[in-house]
């Protein structure tokens, strides 16, 4: 993978950029190393580390479900001046159309529609429930500033509220990429459709008890 393309693409003039790669075997150690560095992130609201957590780890997840490669690539970096945090996850592996062309509902799909599709409700190649990007778009849609699908040809953009799908460049696999606001309180539990407590499994993971008082 390309690390200096997508620093120069994505965190270009960023200094301290983490840079993590995970696997099967080391998937749930990286996903708490960064979810930990963020909640060193005092200015970052409580109510938005529980519902991106959430959804960090079923992108994270992705990667080892769907692309059909060990590896994949998770890059942060918080500006705290602006509080807006900077996120990207890629892999190299056979990409969103490929990986939806598995479920033969939808194998004859374009790579656009492909790009579409993966972020609605239960759309899924059979080997997952669809629900973690369907998660995500709920997340960009409250406090997202912007988000970026690329896999193939096409890239899903998403800036200011309004939705685009472009033919622009090559990406082997799929790259996620997200700009979020992290100053403003939401409901962690609408961002996941209340179909699980977000929160309560952020607290439990990631806050020790005797912290929980402080956290309202």
């Amino acid at each position: 993978m390309d690390v200096t393309f997508l620093l120069d693409r994505y965190f270009k003039d960023v200094k301290n950029v983490s840079i993590d790669v995970f696997d099967a075997q080391t998937l749930n150690a990286v996903y708490r190393d960064v979810v930990k560095v963020l909640t060193a992130h005092f200015e970052i609201e409580v109510s938005v580390l529980q519902a991106l957590s959430y959804c960090l780890y079923e992108i994270m997840d992705n990667v080892h479900i769907h692309s059909g490669k060990p590896l994949g690539t998770a890059m942060t970096h918080y500006d705290e001046k602006n509080k807006v945090l900077r996120l990207l996850i890629a892999d190299d592996g056979m990409g969103i159309k490929a990986s939806l062309a598995e479920n033969k509902k939808y194998a004859q799909i374009t790579e656009a529609e492909a790009l579409e599709l993966c972020l609605k409700d239960t759309i899924t190649d059979g080997k997952g429930m669809g629900f973690g990007l369907y998660t995500t778009s709920r997340l960009i849609d409250s406090i997202g500033k912007v988000f970026i699908l690329h896999s193939g040809s096409h890239k899903l953009i998403i800036k200011d509220g309004h939705k685009s799908v472009i033919e622009n460049g090559f990406w082997l696999g799929t790259l996620i990429y997200m700009e979020i606001g992290t100053g403003t309180e939401i409901d962690p539990n609408q961002i996941v459709d209340h179909r699980t407590d977000a929160a309560e499994e952020y607290n439990e993971m990631f806050v020790e008890t005797g912290e929980l008082e402080t956290l309202w």
